[in-house]
């Protein structure tokens, strides 16, 4: 089945007739593709979580020392 809706979109885009081989290659590396963005989102939101770059805000008001 996902080879028949892989033809369905690719084939007109090409101009030609896939095979089944020219399918899966284009359903792996459609996946691959989405695969690699995924990864990218998942190290940008790590790194979003610990960016200690930022420095933190200083806490204004008064502070006791006494305790």
């Amino acid at each position: 089945m996902p080879a028949v809706v892989t033809r369905q979109v690719w084939q007109p885009r090409l101009g030609r007739d896939l095979t089944d081989e020219d399918a899966r290659q284009i359903m792996h590396n459609v996946t691959g593709f989405f695969g690699v963005l995924a990864e990218w989102s998942r190290a940008e939101r790590l790194a979003a979580a610990n960016d200690t770059a930022t420095p933190a805000k200083p806490i204004e008001g008064e502070v006791r020392h006494d305790r």
